[in-house]
């Protein structure tokens, strides 16, 4: 079953990356299916940590774009959607190449959002996961929308 209630495209969705952190860490949003959305990101020097491995903060940074990019697109136009808590579990180290998260939902409610995002190497391995808690709220404005205009 189809869980979203806004227009979505691989397009729109990498079009609200634009001059955000997303964009920086260069996280490609690579595919949509009826009830998940993924993206990939690279494993470099600009996502390494100093012992020049994959920081667990750069995939943290993967979970939670997906996740709260995801949650936005499951709520009608009058709400948006916001962190409440994540938290991340860091299972294989990586050097180079690139990482795969995929967000699938646990918990769609009205007042909250429960999100799981597990984050892959090329070879289908476990390298983080993640549960991401979004509050849902009520638009006060057209500013709370995601920047791609809707």
């Amino acid at each position: 079953m189809e869980i979203w209630k806004k227009p979505i495209s691989l397009e729109i969705l990498n079009r609200t990356s634009a001059n955000t952190l997303i964009e920086h860490l260069n996280i490609v949003y690579s595919e949509i299916g009826d009830n998940f959305i993924s993206a990939t990101m690279p494993v470099c020097h600009f996502t390494h940590q100093p012992l020049g491995m994959l920081h667990g903060g750069a995939s943290v940074v993967l979970a939670e774009t997906l996740g709260s990019v995801a949650a936005n697109f499951c709520v009608d136009d009058d709400s948006y959607c916001v962190g409440l808590d994540i938290n991340a579990n860091h299972i294989r180290s990586m050097r180079e190449g690139h990482v795969t998260g995929k967000a699938e939902p646990l918990h769609l409610g009205v007042s909250t959002q429960v999100w799981q995002i597990t984050i892959t190497d090329p070879r289908g391995r476990l390298v983080c996961t993640s549960r991401l808690t979004m509050a849902v709220q009520k638009a006060k404005n057209n500013k709370q929308k995601l920047n791609s205009g809707v």
